[in-house]
């Protein structure tokens, strides 16, 4: 709903939604001023940064060819010729925009028998392989808000990545059968060093670097009723005493949640970590209810690994080079087509990997010709071949976007853009790569 207040060019728009994380808040109350975003009500720091940074006023041109300013179809003709004539395209990213232009980009590398791949393949990669693999018993935060009376944070820090995550979604707010709030919840958090987050829990449990599945494994031995060696059990920095303490609580509580990090999935065991929670999950749910959650960093991170999943049945790193979809991590992930300079060419959409990626990864993605889409200036558009500067997602362009707990919110447009959006780009650039690759 918008509603306009005393001043011509002052516009407040309530029920806004930030687009910003994974937590994609949908309460925002913001104030535009002569097509600037001058205030925010109820966003975090981070959303607040990024709300207030943009304005309808733009300096960039539209398109650029080799660093100088190009019309669009000019720029949209190279492009299109780009990556028609390339053998092995790559197309990346595509976590920070909407989920009607990732279709559109999953139609392109279908017809160019690319790989494409997200931002999944370097932080939650791990999760989507042990929810192919074991299965992911989960739920809403608004189950979580409602319900849950004890909570687990693993190898997470949401007080600084996810800001309004404790006090809107998890740990403070009221919730119908959770009357009290905070006073009705049991918080934990199991991390390798104190963090910020570790303020706000009740119990801490310190673990030593690289030893989250054998801590998970005692957890569903301790369920089973088994005998543990407690020497055994210290090398994990914990002690038994610790670890049946939590098999308890979690046993006893009425609907316990684990909401997975980027700390279990990028640490030694990668998948194996996460297949282990979630299978101690399927084990809690003999006792109690339980759930488990990944916290999604990019806004719309979950939409892409949708998108693909539905298109291809893949999560990230799908190839269509025999025409039709395969999921290999290692093989057809972003980073190792990289590192083993197998790529000829690269679709950059919302992301910025020559910041990110490993020395090699970059080198290589320096020597090929990238299409980059981006709303700003980054470290991958200085060094593209074509640059399309876009609308941002969930300020000038609306669509759609996944929350973290895969519930598809509608972003509006807040400001006008002069620029288009990553669907419209990404659908011209796929009608007029059509009669291109259909010539060859």
């Amino acid at each position: 709903m918008s509603t306009e207040v005393p001043g011509p060019e002052t516009t407040v728009i309530e029920h806004a939604v930030c687009a910003f994380c994974g937590c994609v808040c949908d309460d925002l109350t913001v104030t535009v001023e002569n097509g600037r975003i001058t205030g925010t009500k109820h966003a975090c720091a981070l959303g607040k940064a990024w709300l207030l940074g943009h304005t309808e006023e733009h300096n960039q041109p539209v398109a650029l060819i080799d660093g100088q300013p190009a019309s669009f179809e000019a720029a949209l003709e190279v492009a299109a010729e780009l990556l028609a004539q390339a053998r092995y395209p790559l197309i990346y990213g595509l976590s920070s925009t909407y989920c009607e232009a990732q279709r559109q980009a999953v139609a392109l590398a279908d017809l160019l028998q690319a790989t494409i791949d997200c931002c999944t393949s370097v932080c939650h990669g791990p999760s989507g392989m042990a929810m192919q693999s074991i299965g992911e018993p989960t739920c809403s935060l608004g189950e979580v808000k409602n319900r849950a009376d004890l909570l687990i944070y693993w190898g997470s820090n949401p007080a600084e990545s996810h800001p309004r995550h404790f006090t809107r979604y998890a740990t403070i707010p009221k919730g119908k059968f959770r009357p009290g709030g905070r006073k009705d919840r049991t918080v934990v958090l199991v991390d390798v060093r104190p963090t910020p987050s570790a303020r706000a829990a009740d119990i801490f449990l310190q673990i030593k670097p690289g030893t989250d599945f054998e801590c998970v494994w005692v957890l569903r031995a301790l369920l089973k009723g088994q005998i543990i060696d407690e020497a055994a059990v210290a090398k994990t920095g914990l002690s038994l005493e610790q670890l049946q303490d939590l098999t308890e609580r979690m046993k006893s509580c009425e609907y316990g949640v684990v909401f997975v990090g980027q700390g279990l999935t990028q640490s030694c065991g990668k998948h194996m970590n996460t297949a282990a929670v979630f299978q101690l999950v399927r084990d809690l749910c003999d006792y109690t209810k339980f759930a488990v959650m990944p916290m999604r960093g990019h806004g719309n991170v979950t939409g892409i690994d949708s998108v693909l999943a539905w298109q291809t049945g893949f999560p990230f790193g799908v190839n269509f080079s025999r025409g039709y979809p395969r999921f290999n991590p290692g093989e057809f992930t972003a980073v190792d087509l990289l590192t083993r300079g197998e790529t000829d060419a690269a679709l950059v959409v919302a992301s910025d990997p020559i910041a990110v990626f490993p020395r090699r990864a970059v080198e290589h993605l320096k020597r090929i010709p990238i299409v980059a889409l981006d709303a700003h200036e980054s470290e991958t558009t200085k060094v593209a071949k074509v640059v399309f500067t876009t609308a941002t997602t969930g300020i000038s362009a609306a669509g759609t976007i996944y929350r973290m707990d895969s519930i598809p919110l509608w972003t509006r447009q807040i400001l006008t853009s002069p620029y288009p959006n990553d669907e419209e780009i990404l659908t011209r650039l796929l009608e007029r790569v059509t009669p291109l690759v259909m010539a060859n």
